[in-house]
């Protein structure tokens, strides 16, 4: 992957969700990437191959707590794998008090299947769907994500003119997942063209509702066809 383009795709993941995991082999440039993008707003990078910097991650929900205004980039978070448990607390407090993107920034997982076995994984899926998606849908598509205070919630939410309507895309990881009752309240709001539910399996079928499960990849060559 171009270096430039992946910095692009790691921005753009920031901007949308609290931790973004950047996979890959070692002594690939992930570290100079992570660098590179921390150079650019306020950051902090923690080595945690380095006492002093596991060290300050002691009380890693304390520690954290004084760094929300900053991008934290964890580099070989293997070396600290309880960390993950501390974070899915934070990332959902932050959510809470309005911190929603741009919190995080993952390296030292290897593979996609190293990534799955952590709890921070739903929302480095969600983020690696919506890239894929956006990268195929015609350049006409305008995405946004919907939510009300009432509790309805879509993940991505695609405008796709006048011969293709409106689609409703709701993501889950797993292989038997479930609409949450905030996407049923907006598919009630929204009355969308299309709605789907992407997991990760690859069988494609109904859910009830009008909502139909299907794979990302199905969904991204439906996309891509629309031309």
């Amino acid at each position: 992957m171009i270096p430039r383009h992946a910095q692009r795709l790691i921005e753009d993941a920031l901007a949308r969700q609290s931790a973004v995991a950047v996979i890959g082999p070692r002594q690939v440039g992930k570290t100079t990437l992570a660098l590179e993008i921390a150079q650019s707003r306020p950051a902090i990078y923690l080595d945690l191959e380095a006492m002093a910097d596991r060290e300050k991650l002691s009380d890693p929900v304390l520690f954290l707590d004084q760094q929300v205004d900053k991008l934290v980039v964890l580099d070989e978070i293997h070396r600290m794998p309880a960390l993950f448990e501390a974070l899915r607390g934070i990332i959902d407090a932050g959510r809470r008090s309005g911190r929603r993107t741009g919190r995080f920034l993952i390296l030292g997982i290897e593979t996609r299947d190293e990534l799955f076995g952590h709890p921070v994984v739903g929302a480095s899926w969600e983020g690696f769907v919506i890239e894929n998606l956006l990268a195929v849908a015609p350049h006409r598509a305008r995405a946004s994500f919907y939510r009300t205070a009432r509790g309805a919630e879509v993940d991505l939410l695609l405008e796709l003119g006048a011969r293709h309507g409106t689609w409703a895309i709701e993501i889950k990881r797993g292989l038997a997942p479930k609409a949450e009752k905030g996407f049923h309240i907006a598919l009630d709001d929204i009355r969308p063209d299309q709605a789907f539910l992407v997991y990760s399996g690859t069988d494609r079928y109904p859910k009830g509702n009008g909502i139909e499960a299907i794979g990302l990849r199905a969904l991204a060559e439906e996309l891509r066809n629309l031309g």
